[in-house]
């Protein structure tokens, strides 16, 4: 069989325990002004910032939550102003979001909206980002090595993205020690969604051979890590194991799109107060449920299914149904909280399911799902 594929992630990627200390050397060589991008709690990024390179400017932003279109041009507003030369992200997926945004809209001229899919005009940027620099303290967006940014809009309750080849960052730093600190429930909310993220690019409808490997490599160290992850956050191997299947994932969904339930995610957390994590883990049982059993009617090989289910079960024997039974197992055993909890509830649903229907992961899918099925998948996740 033939196949074709193209492949791009980060510039550079430096994984290891304290790769961090490293940072002030890649950075000198990107600039001498440098806008650093932080969650709430900004301690790491001031030690990080006292030392680097005796005579760089530093000036800090702090994302708190989930990055929003206001945000964003408030930072790209601070980063033109004081004519910063390269962008530091520091923190978690919104964080690294944030940042990437950030330095592509610095040298691109004009407002986000311009450049916003879905909400906005959808013009392509231009111009190549400022370099940037990402490190994650959490395992599981990758946004460390992916071209696009999630950003909320408030006024159009929604969640789009600012997307293009000139956002990949420069350097990826990946280091598994930032991560020791993550409670056992973000360590689930997060893990969750990296596994999704392989999952969904392995049965994509757009998969390949190069980007299978990737993922069977990333699924195996989260079938064996997560759970000791939560359960021990100091757990060196569960650590480095979570973090490489985050990376991997990022990787992942930067080159194949993802599939259902990415697609409820945009419009889901855009209305509701919901962590993406927690939307994937709730969601994947019953969207993985729907697409085998939508794929045998139709009389399409459930052959990929099969394959997941001896990754995620390690059993030869495994069939599809399996790691249907995995995921449900496995949501239960990290309690996971319902999507009721957030306050989502059955009149909600002919809204999102439209929605979800124009979302760009859903694209990915591996075959078109009815309003039916894609209702039963809201239904089975409450």
């Amino acid at each position: 069989m033939s196949f074709s594929f193209s492949f791009a992630t980060a510039s550079q990627v430096v994984f290891g325990n304290h790769a961090v200390n490293k940072v002030p050397d890649l950075i000198s060589g990107y600039g001498t002004k440098v806008l650093i991008v932080t969650g709430k709690n900004p301690e790491r990024a001031i030690a990080l910032s006292e030392k680097l390179v005796p005579g760089t400017e530093v000036f800090f932003f702090s994302v708190e939550s989930e990055p929003t279109t206001h945000q964003i041009n408030k930072g790209t507003e601070l980063a033109r102003s004081t004519k910063c030369e390269v962008v530091l992200a520091l923190g978690g997926g919104s964080v690294m979001d944030a940042g990437k945004a950030i330095a592509a809209m610095a040298t691109n001229p004009g407002d986000l909206m311009e450049y916003l899919e879905v909400i906005g005009h959808g013009k392509a940027l231009t111009q190549k980002s400022l370099p940037c620099i990402a490190i994650p303290t959490t395992s599981g967006t990758g946004a460390e090595v992916t071209k696009n940014s999630v950003i909320k809009s408030p006024e159009n309750s929604v969640k789009v993205s600012l997307r293009s080849n000139f956002m990949y960052p420069d350097v990826a730093v990946v280091d598994p020690t930032l991560t020791y600190s993550m409670s056992s429930a973000l360590t689930a909310s997060t893990g969750l969604d990296a596994f999704t993220h392989l999952m969904e690019t392995f049965v994509s409808n757009q998969a390949n051979p190069f980007n299978d490997m990737i993922c069977r490599e990333g699924m195996q160290r989260i079938a064996r890590s997560l759970a000791k992850a939560c359960k021990n956050g100091n757990d060196e191997a569960a650590r480095a194991d979570m973090s490489m299947a985050s990376l991997l994932g990022g990787m992942a969904l930067a080159n194949v799109k993802l599939g259902a339930v990415h697609g409820f995610a945009a419009p889901m957390g855009g209305l509701f107060p919901i962590p993406h994590g927690t939307v994937c883990a709730s969601l994947m049982a019953a969207v993985m449920e729907t697409n085998i059993e939508a794929l045998k009617e139709k009389g399409h090989s459930v052959a990929k299914y099969d394959e997941l289910a001896r990754i995620l079960t390690g059993s030869e024997l495994a069939k599809a149904e399996d790691a249907v039974v995995w995921a449900e197992n496995l949501i239960t055993e990290l309690n996971v909280p319902s999507l009721a909890a957030f306050g989502l509830t059955p009149d909600d649903f002919p809204g999102l399911v439209q929605k979800a229907k124009a979302a760009s992961s859903m694209k990915g899918n591996p075959l078109e799902l009815t309003d039916e099925q894609l209702t039963w998948i809201l239904e089975k996740s409450l």
